[in-house]
């Protein structure tokens, strides 16, 4: 592959745009750390006794005033009984009152006092039995922080279509659902029984949220509520409402859980380019469910919405904004052409469905989790559609926006994960490890396996890395804290004396050491390599090159 100058600095400043879309939310990778990081990124004791059960959002957005005025009914577990309580809602916005309701049934509730500590709130709560499932009822209004470039930074969106109508929206992956609804902002506790949001907007606009339409009420004021649910868990930075003056169509998926209800949501005047575009869907949908198992909400469906902004995995209404072009907005991230064949937006993001909605990291510090697992669909699609050869193509291409800036892996509990190159860094390493593998059926296997294993469930990075290791019976312990915990890329160093050739790895974590595929004269071979020289007498040393699929460098030293 030749990339000239001009395009190999495109090509970087593209994988800086993609590779910071997480990045630039969380705090702008903060060196130093304060108590707000702490509250945000920590589950305390404040967030400790008590488990989200499920979010009833009520939303009434004014768009002149760039002002919401909103509820959130938190029903929650009581695991052990406290007496406070910390939701996270962040500043400006504002908490006017909090009741409490002791099950879904009653009708008493008490009036609970609570103070605010920045963008955590603290509330006195009663003597609650454990396991007792009571209802918080938050009522709320403000200015919430508004999304400058979004989604790299966060916030709600307030603009306007081509037509100069009102169209709005929230992108805050990262800076936190808590932007503007109070939760429990932390990735390890989803609601277990799903939510809803309920969206009153102007009734010459159309809301859309995520799963399916429950309902649709019409006031005599000029103004209309949708209510919109999702049964399954769901991330808290996924909820999110979509205003415009949208349309839609609905098709079937013959998945292989059976019918998935796909549906469409567009700008009226982007119909036809959409209905185009959108067919894609069907080959990534049965391409995903080849390599990682059934679509994981059938119950809530599948959608792509039309978005004020590039796009994000938003859980059953996945936000497009790719302006209805192949690349990622034209442009191929690798580099190589494979990439302008796909729309980067339908594939990327709807694989986040599996890897960040249905498997989510606990904590943000493991987000490549999602990221890289997501990156590395990129080029399955790829292969589903071209062939082994295109994919691996393509995967290699993406070696150019990597950065070795900082490790992967994120300080943990501060919300605050680690270098963007959780994207394509993480896909290469899982390549890498696909080619230790050396079995495809091995691969999918062990990816279909994790998504039946951590199905609607929150994880650990080494949770996930132990599966893989155990799953392919290969102990990778050292594969993945070389590649996510440090900054250096191994180097494999050989040397050739006559017919002899000797190897090792340096630049490597300590007792690294992994099979490579490599091509000695003529012959090609696996070679083992590890921190100690290995020598191999009599080969055909007229050439040694490593198989390109690996990610690593090579060099040629002094006997």
């Amino acid at each position: 592959m030749k990339i000239g100058t001009f395009s190999f600095l495109i090509l970087n400043l593209s994988f800086l745009i993609i590779s910071t879309s997480c990045a630039a939310q969380p705090l702008g990778k903060k060196l130093q750390f304060t108590h707000q990081d702490t509250l945000r990124g920590t589950i305390t004791p404040e967030r400790a006794w008590w488990n989200v059960l499920r979010y009833d959002i009520q939303v009434t957005p004014d768009y002149g005033s760039k002002t919401i005025q909103a509820q959130n009914r938190i029903t929650i577990q009581v695991l052990k009984p406290e007496n406070k309580l910390q939701l996270d809602l962040q500043e400006p916005m504002i908490i006017d009152s909090i009741f409490l309701f002791k099950d879904l049934v009653s009708t008493e509730r008490l009036n609970l006092t609570f103070v605010r500590e920045g963008n955590a709130w603290f509330v006195t709560m009663p003597n609650l039995a454990a396991n007792s499932k009571p209802i918080l009822e938050v009522n709320y209004h403000g200015k919430p922080r508004e999304a400058v470039r979004p989604p790299w930074d966060g916030g709600w969106i307030w603009t306007k279509d081509k037509m100069g109508r009102p169209w709005m929206s929230v992108a805050c992956q990262g800076l936190g659902a808590s932007v503007w609804y109070p939760c429990k902002d932390h990735q390890s506790d989803e609601p277990d029984n799903g939510a809803s949001l309920s969206i009153t907007v102007p009734d010459t606009l159309v809301a859309v949220g995520n799963g399916r339409l429950q309902s649709k009420t019409p006031h005599n004021n000029g103004t209309t509520t949708y209510t919109w649910a999702v049964k399954n868990p769901i991330n808290n930075y996924n909820i999110i409402p979509y205003i415009g003056k949208y349309v839609t169509w609905h098709e079937n998926f013959a998945g292989e859980k059976g019918n998935l209800d796909c549906d469409y949501w567009v700008l009226d005047y982007d119909l036809d380019k959409a209905k185009k575009q959108f067919t894609q869907a069907d080959k990534m949908l049965k391409c995903f469910e080849y390599w990682f198992g059934p679509y994981p909400f059938y119950e809530d469906g599948y959608k792509l919405v039309e978005a004020p902004h590039l796009g994000m995995e938003h859980q059953s209404a996945v936000a497009y904004g790719n302006k209805f072009e192949n690349g990622y907005l034209g442009r191929d991230l690798s580099g190589t052409g494979w990439g302008l064949k796909w729309d980067f937006i339908i594939v990327h993001e709807s694989g986040h469905e599996w890897f960040a909605n249905s498997i989510t990291s606990n904590d943000i510090a493991d987000m490549w989790v999602h990221e890289g697992f997501t990156n590395y669909s990129e080029t399955l699609f790829t292969t589903c559609e071209y062939g082994v050869e295109a994919g691996n193509e393509y995967l290699i291409g993406t070696r150019a926006g990597i950065r070795n800036d900082i490790p992967i892996i994120g300080p943990y509990g501060v919300n605050q994960e680690g270098s963007g190159d959780m994207y394509p860094k993480s896909g290469n390493m899982l390549h890498t490890i696909r080619q230790i593998i050396n079995n495809d059926s091995a691969f999918r296997n062990i990816l279909r396996g994790l998504n039946k294993t951590y199905y609607h469930k929150t994880v650990t990075s080494k949770e996930v890395e132990a599966y893989i290791s155990r799953e392919a019976k290969i102990d990778f312990s050292k594969v993945f804290d070389q590649y996510l915990r440090t900054t250096q890329i191994p180097v494999l160093e050989y040397a050739i004396k006559g017919k002899d050739l000797k190897f090792r790895f340096t630049d490597c974590v300590k007792g690294f050491g992994m099979p490579v595929k490599v091509t000695i004269g003529k012959d090609e071979k696996w070679i083992r390599a590890n921190e100690d020289w290995t020598i191999i007498s009599g080969a055909n040393t007229g050439n040694f090159t490593v198989d390109k699929n690996f990610y690593i460098n090579t060099k040629k030293v002094n006997w």
